[in-house]
């Protein structure tokens, strides 16, 4: 996976279903699809605003103002909203209507589900800078 927005949103999307497939045997599933969708939409704020502090940092020291810069800012701020209103929208959707949409992706097991949670926790800060932490 090359890790762009849209294959991440649909290991997202793999995921919360497995965990809503599986809300009835194991009801902290549902605590674990909340905190999920909450952890990934504090993710996508936090990510906006230090790429825009980054950005204004960068334009403070040159002294001047890029329409490249400005360009990259709202393609930040697209990126971010389209994220947000990915994770509105599946909050948002009524079990039954989840159920429904189920149908139409394809089923992922535990395995897959256990897969997926790894590579999405992989590209979390804290995973990536793991071995700094360790040496320290």
């Amino acid at each position: 996976i090359s890790g762009d927005d849209d294959e991440i949103q649909q290991l997202q999307k793999a995921l919360l279903d497995y965990l809503d497939e599986n809300t009835e045997t194991d009801a902290s599933l549902v605590f674990s699809r909340k905190f999920y969708i909450a952890q990934w939409f504090r993710d996508t704020t936090l990510e906006t605003e230090k790429a825009i502090k980054s950005q204004k940092d960068e334009d403070s020291s040159e002294g001047t103002h890029h329409s490249k810069d400005v360009e990259s800012t709202g393609q930040i701020m697209r990126r971010a909203e389209s994220r947000k209103m990915f994770l509105r929208s599946i909050i948002k959707t009524a079990p039954s209507q989840f159920s429904t949409l189920k149908m139409n992706s394809d089923t992922v097991d535990y395995e897959d589900a256990c897969l997926i949670v790894r590579y999405l926790a992989s590209m979390r800060p804290f995973a990536q800078s793991f071995d700094i932490y360790l040496t320290q």
